[in-house]
């Protein structure tokens, strides 16, 4: 759920919300919303529900690619694209 909040930008902190915005195609809102949720990840660390999420991705990632030669697999997707 949002909620609505006046937030005071002085000039280059809304242009910088404004091109982060254009270069990612979304809302000066949505990039100052991602802005901050990267900086709180940053300064407190990532929440451990989100740590959870992404360490249970990681271990599918580990079976999907048993077995698999890494270094032979980025050989194989550097030479398509190579044709590209």
């Amino acid at each position: 759920m949002q909620t609505r909040n006046a937030v005071r930008l002085d000039e280059p902190t809304r242009l910088a919300a404004k091109t982060l915005a254009a270069k990612l195609n979304i809302s000066p809102s949505e990039a100052v919303r991602r802005a901050l949720v990267h900086y709180r990840d940053e300064v407190l660390g990532v929440p451990a529900d989100a740590r959870r999420r992404r360490t249970a991705a990681l271990d599918r990632l580990f079976v999907l690619f048993e077995g698999h030669d890494a270094a032979e697999e980025i050989r194989k997707l550097k030479e398509q694209d190579r044709h590209w």
